[in-house]
């Protein structure tokens, strides 16, 4: 009887501790965070996992789960705040080098182009740059790959990965190689991502055409019961009548994506599809809710999960395992940087990045290298991966090129409800060989403000890596003031300047954050003006020629989270300038200075700036203040108008560069106030800003035009703005209403739409 007993128990244990199950994940972008929450329930649960096989998103998570990462640990992973920064194209935080940060300028759209050398051009059709999102997945990745020894069996559960090759049109099973590339490759969404090679062939998203792997987890593993969980919401086998006018906004994602069909699973095994009617698949910021979600409806789908695999697995087993697969790993040190599709040449330049004369490197030397490589937009083409090399348990880092981006084209500009709209072009070319060279063209027109410039940066990485800069600019400013959509101007300010610059400056990066630049320039400027309100036909203009040479140092930061109107994020701007200029004034009609002789004088001074700014956030709402002082020595100039539109000014507003504010100029001044941003719903924001500016020695007329310094301690002069902000593809649609304390200007009501924003001067 006993034995009978004995042998009945071993015949019925044998089915449940043989099972073996399969998790299926599928696509569904941002949604696909949930399968988190899918294997977090699982764990809890004692359901064994003995396979995991995914495609895009869900592809991630089973490559992170057969890596040896906790369900917890992933979603520790995907709730920081530098997923979203890896999502979005952004360098880690931490790693944003400034050095190599040009000048911000109006454009909202670039188009990435490579010239070769048959002078054709090619189009690069990505929309997002994968240059932090690569880096992580090569250092998360490159240890589990080395135990494993890039055989997908033998990571903590064997594992599959779908891809797609786009050219022959069929999908790939990825089952081995270097684990990062795999993951990379499955989540390469058409038009967003570059596409990267595995194997000799460029591959794409694997929900191009194997959405739901359910067959792949039957044909690869054959297991006893599939658990699939499925975040598609594209599962419609008729047209949608009632929905297609909500679902059309996400047809380019329905487009790319195959169909995931719940008939897939068998019966043996379980259906899971997280309610997710509220997410898009660009939720990656809701990542909690997304887990939450996938954790709920696994917990309501227990019982049968139960009922169907009767084998368990408990939460220490899995520990255990886990641990000891973990244990295994060597660590992360780099013996050798290795290239490919570069010249000897580049290959050298490239080194300089890794302290090309120590070896091995700790991941923060690589890494610190890779961030300032690629900080630099001619670099964002190179792909990072981690290979391991058994005989001396060393890694090496491996930088490929892939297809460059050599020529790029920025359009931009502003609509506004002033006279100050203007379109933008930027062209951009990069030669690489010994040195980086990328030179510049960027050009404005509107009636109120036309700039041309041409830049040159040579970029050498010796001596602690500098730049050398030529640079010719020149600006025109039409400032004649009409009204804008409410107020009416009863009078006008008749001011035509044309500001030349001609110049080279040096530059060198002062750690991570700051770039320190020495510059010299020759400076040329015309500035046509009246000395009164009213202009008659038969008036001429005063005209001002400054010409002379301009030397400074100037070092400075930038984090913030826009070009303008920013919300996050901090810009410190310290500079120290000597000016030695020829002042030439020749008199119109309306000034009193009534001899035809042209009035001649040299002018020197110094000047030294600090401009600061800075966000705070918390939940909605952000505050941020902003600081900006001058002190210098420089000399009233022959009359008054030339002297205050000479003058350094204060432009806290948006429109503030537009208009000819006379009480925010001064040779010293002292300013600032405190903005307040409030995030309405996305992407919209409330923003309420006051500021004070105090000339610490004010410029006045006298009563011949004259210009004198008052010391008057007690005035004060305030501006203000309170508007709406939408941030859209095309930059900034904004409608505000600005006070000045200003007789001209005192209120007005401004609408644009894109970046309101132009060159400094060539005194600025």
């Amino acid at each position: 009887m006993r034995t009978l007993l004995f042998a009945s128990l071993i015949l019925f244990s044998i089915p449940s501790h043989a099972q073996k199950v399969a998790v299926v994940m599928s696509g569904g972008a941002a949604k696909g965070i949930a399968h988190i929450g899918v294997l977090k329930a699982l764990e809890e649960n004692e359901i064994p996992i003995d396979y995991v096989v995914g495609t895009s998103m869900g592809g991630i998570i089973a490559g992170c789960y057969a890596a040896g990462m906790s369900p917890e640990e992933i979603e520790d992973t995907m709730l920081r705040d530098n997923l979203l920064r890896w999502i979005n194209g952004q360098l880690e935080d931490g790693y944003n080098y400034y050095y190599n940060k040009n000048d911000i300028h109006p454009s909202f759209v670039r188009l990435n182009l490579s010239l070769d050398s048959t002078h054709n051009f090619n189009f690069n059709t990505s929309i997002a740059n994968d240059l932090s999102l690569n880096f992580a997945m090569a250092e998360r990745m490159a240890q589990p790959s080395a135990i494993a020894n890039g055989n997908f069996d033998s990571l903590f559960v064997p594992l599959r990965v779908v891809a797609a090759e786009i050219f022959t049109q069929h999908e790939v099973i990825l089952k081995g190689g270097q684990l990062a590339d795999a993951l990379r490759a499955t989540q390469t969404v058409p038009f967003f991502y570059d596409p990267i090679r595995v194997d000799g062939k460029y591959l794409f998203d694997g929900g191009v055409y194997n959405n739901f792997p359910v067959d792949v987890a039957q044909k690869e593993f054959s297991p006893d019961v599939i658990i699939g969980s499925n975040v598609s919401s594209k599962i419609y086998d008729e047209y949608p009548k009632d929905e297609d006018d909500k679902l059309i906004s996400r047809s380019l994602l329905y487009l790319l994506l195959d169909k995931s069909d719940p008939q897939d699973v068998p019966a043996s095994g379980v259906y899971i599809q997280p309610n997710l009617k509220n997410f898009t698949g660009f939720d990656f910021a809701r990542a909690k809710a997304l887990i939450d979600s996938g954790y709920a409806q696994t917990m309501r789908m227990m019982p049968e999960i139960k009922a169907k695999i009767a084998a368990r697995r408990t939460c220490e087993e899995v520990a255990t395992t886990r641990n000891h697969f973990n244990n295994r790993t060597s660590a992360l040190l780099v013996d050798r940087i290795t290239m490919t599709g570069f010249s000897n040449n580049q290959q050298r330049y490239i080194n300089r990045f890794f302290n090309s004369g120590k070896r091995p490197l700790y991941l923060n030397d690589v890494k610190s290298g890779y961030y300032r490589l690629v900080s630099e937009n001619y670099f964002k083409n190179v792909y990072p991966s981690f290979s391991f090399n058994h005989s001396n348990s060393r890694f090496s880092f491996q930088l490929a090129r892939r297809p460059s981006n050599n020529f790029q084209v920025d359009f931009g500009g502003v609509i506004a409800t002033r006279n100050i709209s203007n379109i933008f072009l930027g062209l951009n070319y990069y030669y690489f060989n010994r040195i980086l060279t990328h030179a510049s063209a960027n050009f404005s027109t509107g009636s109120f403000y036309k700039s041309g410039q041409l830049k040159a940066r040579l970029d050498f990485p010796g001596f602690g890596q500098f730049y050398i800069e030529p640079e010719a600019t020149f600006n025109s400013w039409d400032y004649v003031e009409g009204g804008d959509i409410i107020v009416k101007k009863s009078n006008s300010t008749i001011l035509n300047r044309i500001d030349r610059k001609l110049g080279v400056s040096v530059g060198i990066p002062v750690g991570r954050q700051f770039k320190a630049s020495f510059e010299s320039a020759y400076i040329s400027n015309n500035d046509n003006y009246i000395d009164q309100d009213v202009l008659v036909s038969t008036d001429t203009l005063d005209e001002l020629i400054l010409t002379g040479g301009r030397y400074g140092f100037h070092l400075s930061t930038n984090t913030l989270n826009r070009k303008q109107y920013a919300s996050e994020g901090k810009a410190y701007y310290f500079a120290v300038d000597y000016f030695n200029l020829d002042e030439n004034l020749n008199p119109g009609t309306t000034s009193t200075l009534r001899s035809t002789k042209v009035e001649e004088n040299q002018r020197s001074w110094f000047r030294g700036t600090m401009i600061l700014e800075q966000y705070f956030r918390k939940g909605i709402y952000s505050s941020g203040y902003y600081f900006h002082t001058v002190l210098s020595n420089q000399p009233l100039f022959a009359n008054y108008y030339g002297t205050i539109i000479n003058a350094p000014g204060f432009f806290p507003l948006q429109d503030s560069r537009t208009m000819m504010l006379p009480n925010f100029r001064a040779f010293n001044f002292v300013a600032g106030g405190w903005r307040n941003v409030f995030s309405v719903r996305k992407n919209l924001d409330f923003r309420l800003e006051g500021y004070l500016f105090k000339p610490l020695q004010a410029i006045v007329q006298g009563v011949n035009q004259e210009p004198a310094f008052t010391d008057e301690i007690t005035k004060f002069y305030f501006a203000g703005t309170a508007g709406l902000v939408l941030h859209s593809t095309v930059g900034p649609i904004s409608l505000s209403v600005n006070y000045y304390d200003d007789k001209k200007n005192q209120l007005g009501v401004l609408l644009h739409i894109g970046f309101l924003l132009f060159n400094k001067t060539s005194m600025e």
